[in-house]
């Protein structure tokens, strides 16, 4: 295997010191112009790349942001990380993607070694509380999550009691009486948008059951077949996100039951999945691209001042954005609401 190139063979190369080497490579210092330039030539010519990690310990600045994912098979955490990485980039900053599922605290020690300039935790991370190592005065924004695992962390999520009401009211307002959630008990997120549907239902006055079920389509599928089966069965079932609605979608096929005119339909976080024209999921954007955005600004701008966050702040700042309610295909008036508009209608 060819030997890598490192600074010493820049330096060989250029006829120079492995400090100027450095300070020219880094833009740092004072280096003559004919030495930068000789220096960034024998660069080219070698092929050589600077090493991260070393390139960090050199220099008081990494310019590396670690971010720590929950789970890279959910698909709302693509169009988070659109955002964040957008605007890390915008401010100089270059993020670093790991996945807390596989790699779990040992990435985050990992980021510690390299010097990262703060840490992004997207979604609510299982056990983060006690796995995590101490991150001192790093700055650390959570995005995704009801609360912060880390303290002082700024948390930028969306507001799931209110996305859940907005399904709720859409659910009311086409005529369902009888309604069902499937939730995914014991999370922060699910916990929220549990309460948000069975407060709005009890203020529409709605005869509304909740299912423990996941956020899996299995989970999604299984607590489906359960509710579907009692009588008088649900007209519309919201699930606690876009995959366990598909699993719902499965349970209806399975049972023969036909979306939307045996059974309306809802998800949550307007995946692409629900976006398709062969779903057509009626689903809650949780505004998950402008949450990165605003969360790749808050940490910014605190890396900016060097800030430090107070470790006596109960979870640091709460940024709630407002959640939309996406309406599509799968959710329509319940059929016994349609039976009886059909003689007005005719006459």
């Amino acid at each position: 295997m060819a030997k890598s190139v490192t600074i010493l063979d820049v330096a060989a190369r250029a006829g120079v010191s492995k400090s100027a080497a450095s300070l020219a490579l880094r833009g740092t210092g004072y280096v003559s112009e004919a030495r930068r330039r000789a220096v960034l030539e024998a660069a080219e010519e070698l092929g050589y790349r600077p090493n991260a990690a070393a390139r960090a310990m050199g220099s008081a600045r990494s310019g590396i942001v670690g971010l720590i994912l929950d789970d890279l098979r959910n698909p709302w955490y693509v169009p988070a990380v659109e955002g964040l990485s957008g605007g890390l980039h915008a401010a100089g900053l270059s993020p670093l993607l790991g996945d807390w599922r596989l790699e779990g605290a040992g990435l985050a020690e990992r980021y510690l070694e390299l010097r990262v300039e703060g840490l992004v935790l997207v979604g609510t991370l299982d056990g983060a509380e006690e796995a995590l190592p101490p991150l001192g005065p790093l700055p650390v924004v959570q995005v995704g999550a009801a609360r912060a695992q880390v303290a002082g962390a700024a948390v930028v999520t969306n507001d799931d009691r209110e996305g859940a009401r907005r399904v709720v009211r859409h659910f009311a307002e086409l005529g369902h009486t009888r309604v069902a959630h499937l939730a995914d008990p014991g999370t922060a997120v699910g916990d929220a948008r549990r309460a948000g549907f069975e407060a709005e239902a009890r203020r529409a006055g709605l005869d509304a059951v909740t299912v423990a079920a996941g956020r899996t389509e299995e989970a999604g599928r299984l607590a489906a077949l359960e509710v579907l089966r009692t009588d008088p069965r649900p007209t519309a079932i919201f699930a606690v996100n876009d995959m366990a609605a598909l699993g719902a979608l499965s349970a209806a096929e399975e049972l023969g039951l036909h979306v939307p005119e045996d059974l309306s339909l809802a998800g949550y976080d307007d995946t692409p999945a629900a976006r398709l024209r062969a779903v057509g999921l009626t689903s809650v954007d949780n505004a998950s691209r402008e949450a990165g955005r605003v969360a790749a600004a808050l940490l910014a701008e605190t890396i900016a001042a060097r800030g430090v966050p107070d470790p006596a702040a109960d979870g640091g700042a709460a940024t709630l954005l407002d959640p939309e309610l996406k309406v599509r295909s799968s959710t329509a008036p319940p059929a016994a609401v349609v039976r009886r508009a059909l003689p007005a209608a005719l006459g």
